[in-house]
């Protein structure tokens, strides 16, 4: 990481996913901000990152990511966190509240903000729906707002009492901020480890059935539907589960979605192939390959709105163990893009443009969070990236403090090469 509040960024085309336009140009910085946009710009004296062959976007967001801090500094702290975020070509994150002490008081709210700060990437907490994410008592939701919180979340658990939610979402329209919900029904997962289903049984896993997270989401939009409030949909894993998002939004319901690169790239067949891999194991579970055709149709049809990663750092000690035994979760931030370009854009299921934007605008818009612009005047956020390189994801490419992804060897497609934000440039050409 580079502290280069003047630098010039030559020879890239500007993407605006917004109206599709790309314009070759040279992006001139000072003082963090961008002072001058045009091809042909000399600043003699200033350090420069050749951007030939690459396009530059506004900086991209994951909204939905587990930094393990407070209280978990043994998977990931905010510092290597937002390293891992910058790898990947993220500027910004939402962070998950599942912490020790959760994300319950404001105190939390401002203590990451502020550990934040020192990072080239903007940190917006996601605080919890229910104090200590209990399912009991809601949270002081006007205070956590006032601190920073742009969201609601007991994620990692769902919001299981229907009486809750429904008051979740009343308090929360008042703040205009959504509810976003890990959606299981519990009463239908009887621990499972797994996706349900034919491979499951042969292996003599216990599994995780699909209904627990369609119950779940019908619930949600129904109890959206009638109290008002916007609920989001995370890490959207099931064919069933996209058809009832897309008939809420067809009755008007304020519900957005999302879905995690792993969700459309792998089947629970690689937990078999893998030889029961650990790293295999995510919560929601891989599910079929019927689910992930359904995916990618809720993609190109606009029913999943936004695409994140639910980066889930674990220790190695915690990941080494049997398959029952092991945690839920894997980090994806520095493989987000690759997949991407591999199983997205490769295959025409969403143009650059669309995937770009559901990186960067629509989550910001979800989490009512101010827009980069790309523009003399404002302050430069920006990713350089492509969509075409074609690489190989190697444990050395991984900056989290944890390691814990199947996707080591993988082949990617596209890459995101730098970030500029708060007068930094992260050069990830190495």
């Amino acid at each position: 990481m580079a502290n280069t509040p003047d630098i010039l960024l030559r020879g890239g085309v500007l993407l605006d996913a917004a109206s599709g336009s790309r314009t070759a140009s040279d992006i001139l910085v000072r003082n963090g901000v961008i002072a001058e946009i045009g091809e042909g710009l000399h600043a003699p004296g200033l350090p420069e990152y050749d951007c030939s062959g690459r396009l530059i976007s506004i900086g991209w967001m994951d909204m939905h990511v587990h930094l393990r801090d407070p209280g978990q500094e043994h998977k990931e702290t905010i510092e290597t966190g937002a390293r891992a975020a910058a790898a990947g070509g993220f500027t910004a994150v939402a962070c998950m509240p599942n912490t020790d002490p959760p994300i319950h008081t404001r105190d939390v709210v401002e203590y990451i903000i502020e550990r934040a700060e020192a990072t080239p990437v903007d940190v917006y907490p996601i605080a919890c729906v229910s104090r200590n994410r209990a399912g009991k008592d809601l949270t002081e939701m006007a205070d956590l707002v006032a601190g920073g919180a742009v969201a609601f979340s007991d994620d990692g658990s769902p919001v299981q009492d229907s009486g809750l939610m429904r008051r979740a979402l009343e308090y929360s329209s008042m703040l205009d901020r959504p509810i976003i919900n890990h959606m299981e029904d519990l009463t239908l997962n009887a621990h499972g480890h797994m996706h349900e289903g034919a491979v499951a049984t042969r292996l003599g896993v216990p599994g995780i059935p699909s209904l627990a997270e369609e119950v779940m989401i019908a619930r949600d939009a129904l109890i959206a539907e009638f109290a008002g409030g916007h609920v989001h949909v995370a890490h959207i894993s099931t064919a069933h589960a996209v058809e009832l998002v897309r008939r809420a939004k067809a009755r008007g319901v304020s519900i957005t979605s999302e879905v995690c690169p792993h969700h459309f790239a792998l089947t629970d067949e690689e937990v078999e192939r893998s030889n029961y891999s650990t790293d295999m194991k995510m919560h929601p579970p891989l599910r079929t390959q019927r689910d992930i055709d359904a995916i990618k149709e809720g993609l190109r049809d606009g029913t999943i709105d936004a695409i994140c990663t639910d980066h889930a750092p674990h220790a190695s000690f915690e990941k080494e163990v049997e398959f029952v035994a092991a945690p839920f979760g894997i980090i994806g931030l520095e493989t987000a893009w690759g997949l991407v370009g591999r199983e997205l854009i490769q295959h025409d299921v969403l143009s650059v443009e669309e995937c770009v934007k559901k990186i960067t605008t629509v989550p910001r818009e979800i989490l009512r969070i101010p827009q980069p612009k790309l523009e003399v005047g404002e302050a430069a956020n920006l990713t350089v990236f492509d969509a075409t390189s074609r690489w190989t994801f190697e444990s050395r490419h991984i900056k989290s403090k944890s390691r814990n992804t199947p996707f080591v060897g993988a082949q990617m497609v596209g890459r995101a090469w730098a970030v500029y934000n708060k007068g930094r440039l992260v050069d990830n050409a190495s």
